[in-house]
């Protein structure tokens, strides 16, 4: 899975495609190292943090919690992403997963 328990919640590795034809979450995909990111896909162009807060957005309503509990912490301006979620609740993390079934994808 593209995420692990941390002190405050989960950290969630991410993939962003920026100006996408829609926002949605399209499953888990791994990288040349194989590296296992969950892909979203935003609407937002990457310009003045519009597509961060599309993702942060589109996860937010997907886990069903407010916006502040979802913060990027590194890759701010990459692609590869690494997002904070401030709760490691089980029924986010069963959330989690259902976004993260690759049969799904």
């Amino acid at each position: 899975m593209p995420w692990r328990r941390i002190d405050d919640g989960l950290e969630l590795a991410v993939k962003v495609v920026p100006k996408a034809g829609r926002d949605a979450i399209a499953g888990v995909r791994a990288d040349a190292a194989g590296s296992r990111r969950l892909l979203i896909r935003v609407s937002a162009a990457p310009e003045k943090g519009k597509a961060n807060a599309a993702v942060i957005a589109l996860l937010a309503r997907a886990l069903r919690l407010p916006k502040s509990a979802i913060a990027v912490i590194a890759g701010e301006t990459a692609r590869e992403k690494r997002l904070r979620i401030a709760s490691a609740d089980e029924k986010v993390i069963a959330r989690l997963a259902a976004l993260c079934d690759d049969r799904k994808a």
